[in-house]
């Protein structure tokens, strides 16, 4: 399999892993409606993920690449059924097993590109941006312009796991066996010193990959799912017709944003992790002044900010992940792969456990201030 090939293959991993992902973000306002906070579909779909990215370092060595692809099909197919057509906590439920296999998907990816050229990290980093843009783009078009159902849209995208299955084309090399340092006959003691190990592996990828890439996801996902919400204005001074379609807009933009930086890592690298970090936070107070103040009255200006924080975020995923392949020993690249890959989702959560506080605050005070396009539909 030529370099070309590997690039393709690794893009379709990172579409499929991802888009069920931003599709159900994107139709977070549709499944929960205006007056709970899109915080709450961001905390079920991305906490179950960041729990197993907790915890698989400790496990996943056990579990042959093989069965993991099986485990992906069926937790994506199952979760996108429940949330097509479960009631409120069924959704939830489905919302927290596609979460799961997100977070499975995304460990085992990075951490064949090991076992492959550069370019698989190359192909997965801009296959998970063009997730972002297809699956909010594609849920756009079908919801806003075709104005077709909900549901029906979301039936549209359970198919999309079984594209899973193109892993089995790929050389039948190491990675295909379980890559076990430790029996499972493992005695408790053995444990415990295998447990303390891993921590001390993790240590030195905390400050130089994991701080940058949490803190640029913590800022950036307060603006998605607590901050764009609130970024409303009059419907007549909008291309749109209802207010939901700001909302999904933004989104879209956001994942353009994300897939063109997320694809640019041949021709523009970053070493200083921190830089887009700091730039992020920088978006986020003046997104956050602008839905307290109202001062930017034009909708055009926060899409361009948007679509700007979403290259920013791209960025910062893409460099981060080459750095990892870089600089790390071959005998511990794996293993960090798919380690660093907890710093995003930590931030995601960590965003999202305030969500459920900024975004109600936010839109109580633009209510009381005169401006209640939060509360309609």
């Amino acid at each position: 399999m030529d370099s070309k090939q590997i690039f393709i293959s690794f893009w379709i991993f990172g579409l499929i892993n991802n888009v069920l992902y931003v599709v159900i973000l994107s139709a977070a306002i549709d499944l929960v409606g205006p007056f709970v906070p899109k915080a709450t579909v961001l905390l079920a779909d991305v906490l179950p993920s960041f729990t197993m990215k907790l915890s698989a370092p400790f496990f996943i060595h056990f579990i042959p690449y093989n069965t993991r692809i099986v485990m992906l099909i069926f937790l994506s197919v199952i979760g996108m059924l429940l949330v097509t057509f479960g009631a409120i906590g069924w959704k939830i439920f489905g919302i927290i097993l596609a979460s799961i296999s997100s977070g499975l998907g995304e460990l085992t990816f990075l951490q064949l590109t090991h076992f492959f050229e550069e370019t698989s990290l190359q192909g997965w980093s801009s296959g998970t941006g063009g997730a972002g843009l297809i699956g909010s783009g594609v849920f756009l078009l079908l919801t806003t312009v075709l104005k077709i159902d909900v549901k029906l849209s979301l039936l549209m995208f359970t198919l999309c796991p079984l594209g899973f299955l193109y892993y089995f084309r790929l050389p039948r090399t190491s990675p295909y066996s379980p890559l076990q340092s430790i029996e499972l006959t493992t005695q408790p003691s053995e444990l415990k010193t295998h447990i303390t190990h891993t921590l001390e592996r993790l240590k030195p990828l905390c400050v130089p990959f994991m701080g940058p890439l949490f803190t640029v996801y913590l800022a950036e996902y307060l603006i998605n799912q607590s901050i764009a919400p609130t970024l409303l204005f009059p419907i007549e001074s909008t291309p749109f017709h209802k207010y939901r379609d700001m909302y999904v807009t933004y989104g879209t933009l956001y994942q353009l944003g994300v897939f063109i930086s997320r694809s640019s890592a041949s021709f523009v690298r970053i070493r200083k992790l921190y830089v887009p970090s700091i730039l992020q936070w920088v978006n986020v107070v003046v997104l956050l002044l602008q839905s307290i103040l109202y001062f930017i009255p034009n909708i055009y200006i926060i899409m361009m900010i948007v679509f700007y924080e979403g290259l920013l975020g791209g960025a910062s995923y893409v460099n981060t992940f080459m750095l990892v392949l870089e600089t790390i020993s071959d005998d511990e690249r794996e293993f960090s792969l798919g380690a660093t890959s907890l710093s995003d989702s930590g931030g995601i959560v960590v965003a999202a456990l305030l969500g459920m506080w900024i975004e109600p605050s936010l839109c109580h005070y633009q209510v009381d201030h005169g401006r209640e396009w939060c509360h309609l539909n």
